[in-house]
């Protein structure tokens, strides 16, 4: 099992490199940040661009992978988001992940809309996504793409010289849907979840793992329906999300992280703390779990 973190982008630079720096230093995978304009509680805070953000992220550091969670048709088109993605690999050597998702209906999602225009239905949402992950997985494979569909178009999209890992950098889908799962098993090098939304506010720990052991047999019927080994998928969790509280303590995490280990996933992502906000959590709780806590479990 892996151990990764969550940089939300509201620091300044200054501040920010620091925060990048550290998370390499405690020995994390890799460290993400949320691709959204702004979200939920922080739209009224600082909030700044995901792809500078890692470019920057990506000359402070040297080890750390680096990566969304997620991306989604929302706020990007496949082409710019192709050429973008290509340079940031370049610059990170090959330390890039693409977390990607269908997205959602904050109230961000309707920030490139005009004010008569209604936001995307969950179908919309996934016929938006069901287009734009192939074709953003061509762009990222050959030099120049010329593509007409319902949504997208790229007449000679180039994009030499290409990413430096190949065949492309490693997209992490998330998914809970049929239209979804099937993307992540078709176009997936890795898996992402955070559970079942319904439960957080008023489910149990227990009927979470149920949810997302669901969610696991789903993703392996996806796969087993295009040939393809389950097993070849990481399955990532993003914390934060469920009604269990794993930063409250190192040994609950311990007890989180065992138990969803067991359940098949190879990465577990908790978020860096951030004082008075929904990501609170005590600062020296959360390095002892970064520095022992896979150690806890013998990993």
């Amino acid at each position: 099992m892996r151990l990764s973190t969550v940089i939300l982008p509201i620091h300044r630079w200054s501040k920010g490199q620091k925060v990048w720096q550290h998370a390499e230093e405690l020995g994390f995978h890799a460290a993400y940040t949320y691709d959204h304009l702004t979200w939920r509680t922080f739209r009224d805070g600082p909030w700044f661009g995901a792809v500078p953000t890692l470019t920057a992220a990506a000359a402070a550091t040297q080890r750390l992978r680096l990566g969304t969670l997620v991306t989604s048709p929302n706020f990007r088109h496949p082409v710019t988001l192709a050429k973008d993605l290509i340079t940031l690999d370049d610059v990170s050597d090959g330390r890039v992940t693409l977390g990607i998702g269908a997205g959602g209906n904050g109230f961000d999602a309707t920030t490139l809309r005009r004010s008569d225009e209604e936001p995307w239905t969950p179908r919309e949402r996934a016929d938006h996504f069901d287009e734009f992950v192939p074709l953003l997985d061509q762009l990222l494979r050959e030099p120049s793409v010329t593509y007409e569909g319902r949504f997208y178009a790229a007449n000679e999209a180039r994009n030499i010289p290409g990413c430096v890992q190949r065949p492309r950098l490693p997209f992490a889908v998330a998914a809970t849907g049929p239209r979804g799962m099937k993307l992540a098993a078709q176009y997936g090098q890795a898996w992402v979840t955070t559970g079942d939304p319904k439960l957080y506010e008023a489910g149990t720990p227990e009927q979470s793992v149920e949810a997302i052991r669901g969610q696991l047999t789903k993703l392996g019927t996806a796969c087993e329906s295009i040939g393809r080994d389950v097993g070849e998928l990481d399955k990532i969790l993003l914390t934060g999300f469920t009604p269990d509280r794993p930063l409250q303590s190192f040994d609950a995490f311990v007890d989180f992280a065992g138990t969803h280990f067991a359940l098949g996933f190879t990465e577990i992502v908790i978020h860096s703390p951030i004082p008075d906000s929904d990501f609170a959590a005590d600062e020296k709780v959360f390095e002892r779990i970064a520095t022992e806590g896979l150690a806890q479990l013998g990993h």
